[in-house]
Order: C-alpha cells, then sequence, then structure tokens
C-alpha cells in the first residue's frame, strides 16, 4: 500500500487559484479596507463572479475526502489579509452549523441563501457567544420557547461579537431550550431573511479583523416556523429525553460546529503565519546594516529558520486533525484543539517576530507585518480560547474531567 503526503493535482489547482486572488484581488485591497472598517462587498463579489465565494465552490471543499481541500483555501486566503478572508469565510461558519444539525432538506433550502448569488451576495452569521456565555456555552441566556398551537420557536436573548451579526441574510442562532440540561439543552435555529424582532448592534471597533463586520445580535420575540429547527423537533425531544435520563450525547449544536471547525480556524492562523514569516523573510535578504544583509545574521536567520519549522509542523498538524474530522476519526487527544491552539499561538508569536525582524519599519503601517500582528492576536481568543483548548487536550488524554 503506498502513502504519500504530496497534494493531489486538483489540490494544486485549487491552491494555485486562491493564491492568484489573494496576489490579485486581496492584498491589493487590504490596507484599504483595514482602515475604512467596512465590510469589503467589491471582493466579495469579485469572489462570488469567480465561484470562490459561494454555495458550490464550499460544497467542493467540504466534499474533499482527504478533508484537506478547505484548509489549502483558508490558508490561501488568509495569507492574503485575514480581514478580508474572514469576511468571505465567515458565512462558512453558519454553513459548518447548518451542516453539523440539519437535515438533508434544511440544508439544501438555506445554505444557498446564505451566500446569494453572483449579482447580490449575502453572508451568514452563527449567533453563540452571549455577554455571559463566551467559553461557557454552557451560561447560554438565550432561550427557545416552543409555541404548538402556531408551530413555531420563539427566540429571546443578546449574542455577543457575532461575525456578520445584523447585517447577515441567515442568522443561525444557538439557544437554550432546556436550561436545566446545560449545553446539552440546546438548539440551532435558522432565522430567515428579514425576520421582525432580530437586529444587529452598530459594528464593534476591534483591534484587528477590521474589515470582517462583528457585532451584538438582540433577539426580540423572534418567531421562526417549526420547520427552523436544525434536526427537527422530534430528534430534539429524543437528545433531551436521553439527556433528562443521564444517557450520553455525541455533543451539543454549538460545540459540534466548533469541533469540525478548529484545522479550519487554524489553517487561518497559518495563513497569517505564513505570511508574516515570508514578508520577513524578504525583507532579511534585501535590508542591509553594517555592510551585509540582515539575514547574514544568526540572530536573525535562526529566528526564520524557526518560524519555518514551526509552520510546517503546525500545517501537518492542521491536515491530520481535518483528515480526522472529515473521515470521522475521534479526536482521543484533542487533536481538533491541538491545531487551533498552536496556530494561533503561532501566528502571534510569527508575526512579532516578524516586525522585530523589520525593527522600527516593522512598527509603521508602511509595511503590513503590523496589520499582520494585529489580526493575530484574535486566534488565541475565539473559536475557544487557547486556555480552553488545552482544557480540552487534558480532559482527552486523562480522561479525567479536568477544570
Amino acid at each position: 500500500m503506498s502513502f504519500s503526503l504530496e497534494l493531489d493535482e486538483d489540490q494544486k489547482d485549487l491552491r494555485e487559484w486562491v493564491h492568484g486572488f489573494a496576489v490579485d484581488v486581496v492584498r491589493p485591497a487590504a490596507a484599504e479596507w483595514d482602515e475604512r472598517e467596512e465590510t469589503p462587498w467589491p471582493v466579495i463579489q469579485e469572489a462570488a463572479k469567480i465561484g470562490l465565494y459561494g454555495f458550490e465552490s464550499l460544497a467542493e471543499l467540504f466534499g474533499d475526502p482527504t478533508g484537506l481541500s478547505l484548509q489549502i483555501a483558508n490558508e490561501e486566503l488568509f495569507w492574503g489579509d485575514a480581514g478580508i478572508g474572514m469576511s468571505l469565510f465567515g458565512t462558512s461558519l453558519a454553513v459548518a452549523g447548518i451542516f453539523s444539525s440539519g437535515t438533508p432538506d434544511q440544508l439544501a433550502e438555506w445554505v444557498p441563501q446564505c451566500f446569494g448569488d453572483e449579482s447580490e451576495p449575502q453572508l451568514a452569521a452563527f449567533c453563540v457567544s452571549e455577554p455571559q456565555a463566551g467559553s461557557d456555552v454552557s451560561a447560554m441566556r438565550t432561550r427557545a420557547r416552543y409555541d404548538e398551537a402556531k408551530d413555531e420557536w420563539v427566540l429571546s436573548g443578546q449574542k455577543a461579537w457575532i461575525t456578520n451579526g445584523g447585517i447577515a441574510n441567515i442568522h443561525v442562532v444557538v439557544a437554550s431550550v432546556d436550561a436545566g440540561l446545560g449545553s446539552r439543552g440546546q438548539a440551532a435555529f435558522i432565522v430567515p431573511p428579514g425576520t421582525p424582532g432580530l437586529e444587529g448592534s452598530r459594528k464593534i471597533k476591534k483591534l484587528g479583523l477590521r474589515a470582517s463586520h462583528t457585532a451584538d445580535v438582540f433577539l426580540d420575540d423572534v418567531r421562526v416556523p417549526g420547520s427552523c429547527l436544525l434536526g427537527g423537533k422530534e430528534r430534539l425531544d429524543r437528545r433531551l429525553a436521553g439527556a433528562r435520563e443521564g444517557r450520553t450525547s455525541k455533543g451539543q449544536a454549538a460545540m459540534a460546529t466548533f469541533e469540525v471547525s478548529r484545522p479550519t480556524v487554524g489553517a487561518q492562523a497559518l495563513g497569517i503565519a505564513r505570511a508574516a514569516y515570508e514578508y520577513a523573510l524578504e525583507y532579511a535578504g534585501e535590508r542591509e546594516a553594517f555592510g551585509r544583509p540582515i539575514i547574514d545574521n544568526q540572530s536573525i536567520a535562526f529566528t526564520l529558520a524557526d518560524l519555518r519549522t514551526e509552520i510546517e509542523a503546525v500545517r501537518l498538524l492542521i491536515w491530520q486533525a481535518a483528515w480526522m474530522a472529515r473521515n470521522e476519526k475521534s479526536f482521543t487527544a484533542g487533536q481538533g484543539s491541538m491545531s487551533k491552539l498552536r496556530a494561533g499561538e503561532l501566528a502571534v508569536s510569527a508575526t512579532e517576530k516578524a516586525i522585530q525582524v523589520l525593527g522600527g519599519a516593522g512598527y509603521s503601517r508602511e509595511h503590513p507585518v503590523e496589520r499582520m500582528y494585529r489580526d493575530s492576536k484574535i486566534y488565541t481568543i475565539f473559536e475557544g480560547t487557547s486556555e480552553i483548548q488545552r482544557l480540552v487536550i487534558a480532559r482527552a488524554i486523562s480522561g479525567r474531567h479536568i477544570r
């Protein structure tokens, strides 16, 4: 039986295609949209026109049996710019939420509406975090009440720090159906376009990812049809009954989505780290001090050597976790969390070291490593902080409920 880590031709073509878009479209626009702190609709539309942003392209990425295509695309796009990358791939988290909980009919109905079309692209939002429930999803206060007479669910609460919140066409909202069951009493719901009672706050001003829209979402007795409960009521009732009887469960609506998405988030962070490393490497070969390029100094050369080594190692960790997730292999040692943890912390250290290599120039906005540094920090915070990832890994390897 042969074994190879070489990408196949389709994967190589994908990498080249997305990289070309990052070079030709994303990077030239990155500084402008970071400065404007606005959603880069022209870039999104350009991505939709070439087929990079849309239901069909995401389905092809998800359909790769190796699990690598989605990671390859994210790494290349976020190599271009993380803010614009998140404005394009933020929708995919909501789509992952629909995939992880929805029925085939729900996928067919709602996923295309997450993207819109070439002439009028749309966005989607995955709404989990709350002011008092970030990493601790069991503390969620948003409630879902079933109105049996009308076959409607009534959603009430507040979601915080939501990518595309309020401007999305489709909102996927995780809410508590039975608060007494904690996270096991939660379910995910589709809020269709134009549903009364859902409003977004003004866009939050952020340290990084400024081109990506982030806002709070308020749900004031938002009524959605019974068919908007992802997975359906019969499945939910069975799951709640099992939880009340103490039976084990495969997972909750929010955590199931995060588990699938962690390698992808890691690939995004890897793209930032690689971009910073490559910029610092080129700069070090051109910048002269004391009569020679600064890369001729061991302190600089060794820093770059360490970064390249880390980048290669983290990519393999991401690919392993992505393959395991796609092929339904259990993360027996928390491999999904490992990939996100190492990639996020590498993004922060790589961008910081890139600034150090550039010296004072790196601290200015004349060079993109300053923006990359700001963009990187969120990767140790969202989608589960570094501390939460370590907790997941520790529980997996010890078999104990470490707190």
